[in-house]
């Protein structure tokens, strides 16, 4: 497994782990992507970047990655309400990846939005990891 893949599934595993925002999103409101007719709230895994980060004794990788928060009804307060939640759970967390080891996970940013064609409320949540 590679340590994207890692991270990824570790990530999933601490957020679908939590009561307080599975009580929100539901069981499976954790998802690897957006599904055309989408049960909302949810959390989806959106783009991933991976780069070398590399030193001259371990080898390592930064990666960027975007998570997707959706709400429909009840719009950016619930969009931001799942991303506090999210926050908490993911902020230099220390989880445990197979293969791999999280040296660094951070938010960088929150970006809220509403999709002109569904009227859904978007709130991008960027991560920046690093692994050994």
């Amino acid at each position: 497994m590679t340590a994207g893949n890692a991270l990824l599934k570790a990530i999933h595993q601490r957020l679908s782990g939590d009561a307080a925002l599975t009580a929100i999103v539901g069981a499976d409101g954790i998802r690897d992507r957006l599904p055309p007719r989408p049960k909302l709230p949810c959390v989806a895994f959106g783009e991933m970047e991976t780069r070398d980060y590399s030193t001259s004794t371990e080898d390592g990788e930064e990666h960027f990655l975007t998570l997707e928060i959706w709400s429909g009804g009840d719009g950016r307060r619930e969009a931001l309400e799942i991303a506090g939640i999210v926050h908490a759970l993911l902020h230099d967390a220390a989880l445990p990846l197979e293969g791999a080891v999280l040296v660094s996970l951070l938010r960088t940013g929150l970006r809220t939005r509403r999709e002109p064609k569904t009227k859904f409320y978007l709130a991008e949540m960027r991560l920046r990891a690093v692994t050994e």
